[in-house]
């Protein structure tokens, strides 16, 4: 005698919410491959998985075999690294006799760090999977996501939570979780700064000497235990005059250097074998007198050539950007009054201009300072000892941005002309009027 009509529609619907509600893992055309980069290692951790409560079915606990990869193993500070998260084997096959049909699953999870970066990383996969027979084993499956690298040093990485969404007949997920946080380290990445910071200084007890006079030289902040080269320069070039110091345990060091040439216009120290102002210090600033004896007969002759100062001047105070229609908005454009920079200070010092601007205030209405953007460019006039750098193009904004600089050096100056193309992001409904915002430069 056959089952009631009711029973039979309750078997069935049962029998329908297990395709989404065991539906534990994913793959990306079948069998499983190897993710681009460096692979980390198979690590296994006990997984809960909670079925959709209309399956009726209690929590499969089991064991997830999974990896972690990276695309790179060796990140800079403020690099983006990309991490695939691999289940190489899932915690639970197809408890069903009905097949599964293919691209109904959608895998997503994390991946947790350790180490000198901790946070969790999100990772999804796509919604792609073969068909899965019943009681037939689920394929793997991977998940990719990316971090970007804040802090120096070892980060670890380990898997964490995972869910299935299956989108068959119903929308239903299945989460799966770490039993016993934190799982396995399965993959290590050693990140390093992008510019080491050198904090190496410098000191002399007198400015200036005779020729074959001693100077002390002091230094600080130097790798402990390092060899250090005490030279004069004259100019951009390394004289003769050289002597060595071995930095204490504090990085600290004192030490004599005689200096003999008389065209001698600092003193440096550095580490290594040549000058690099990565692993060095100074110029500091060190002069010889001349204290050739003048013959019979002769008149010695002296002149001065004395320091100036920085200044900048502006081809204008104001710019007329382009009209926008409302409705459209868009971007309002024009160009940056020229602005001419006059380094005659002769010492070692360099340039930054800067700029900030204020929101844009008009008729009942403003338009954010975050939306004026800029275009630097700087050109240097021949002859100038320093070389002008644009800044980066992008968002101006309140909290402001470079326009341009110049770097320190044993000798700066010179005459330098800094221009830029402004974009103003006018919103399409900006009430209807004139609008204007201050841009503020500066020079240090």
């Amino acid at each position: 005698m056959g089952s009631p009509p009711g029973s039979r529609r309750s078997r069935r619907w049962r029998w329908i919410s297990l395709f989404g509600a065991t539906a534990l893992a994913v793959t990306a055309g079948g069998a499983l491959a190897c993710p681009a980069g460096a692979a980390g290692t198979n690590v296994d951790f006990a997984t809960h998985c909670i079925p959709p409560a209309v399956a009726g079915l209690p929590p499969i606990d089991g064991t997830t075999t999974a990896n972690i990869s990276v695309d790179n193993t060796s990140p800079k500070v403020g690099d983006t690294v990309t991490v695939t998260y691999t289940v190489v084997t899932p915690a639970a096959n197809n408890p069903t006799a009905l097949a599964l049909p293919a691209d109904i699953m959608t895998p997503t999870g994390k991946v947790a760090l350790g180490g000198a970066q901790t946070g969790d990383v999100t990772v999804t996969g796509p919604k792609k999977n073969d068909p899965v027979p019943g009681y037939g084993t689920f394929p793997s499956f991977s998940m990719t996501g990316t971090f970007t690298v804040t802090s120096p040093g070892a980060i670890t990485l380990s898997p964490a939570d995972y869910n299935i969404h299956t989108s068959y007949i119903l929308e239903l997920d299945t989460p799966c979780t770490v039993t016993n946080p934190p799982a396995p380290v399965s993959q290590t990445v050693t990140a390093t700064s992008t510019t080491p910071v050198n904090n190496r200084a410098i000191s002399l007890d007198k400015a200036s000497g005779n020729p074959g006079d001693s100077v002390t030289v002091s230094g600080q902040n130097f790798t402990p235990g390092a060899t250090v080269t005490l030279a004069g320069r004259s100019g951009s070039t390394q004289t003769a005059d050289t002597a060595t110091a071995t930095a204490g345990s504090d990085g600290s060091f004192s030490a004599p250097l005689v200096v003999n040439d008389k065209t001698t216009t600092g003193v440096v120290a550095y580490e290594g074998s040549a000058w690099s102002a990565d692993a060095g210090a100074g110029p500091a600033a060190y002069v010889v007198n001349d204290t050739t004896p003048v013959p019979d007969g002769s008149q010695k002759l002296t002149t001065t050539v004395k320091a100036g100062t920085l200044s900048m001047s502006q081809a204008g105070d104001s710019v007329a950007l382009s009209a926008v229609d409302f409705g459209q908005g868009g971007a309002s454009t024009g160009n940056l009054q020229t602005v001419t920079v006059k380094d005659f200070r002769g010492g070692p010092a360099g340039w930054s201009l800067t700029g900030k601007v204020t929101d844009f205030t008009g008729p009942g209405a403003k338009i954010d300072a975050g939306k004026l953007s800029w275009t630097p460019s700087c050109a240097t006039k021949s002859g100038s000892p320093s070389t002008c750098a644009a800044g980066s193009a992008g968002t101006v904004g309140s909290s402001g941005a470079t326009l341009a600089s110049t770097p320190d050096g044993t000798l700066t100056g010179g005459e330098f002309t800094v221009d830029a193309g402004l974009s103003l992001d006018v919103p399409a409904f900006t009430p209807p009027g004139s609008y204007s915002g201050v841009l503020t430069l500066t020079l240090t």
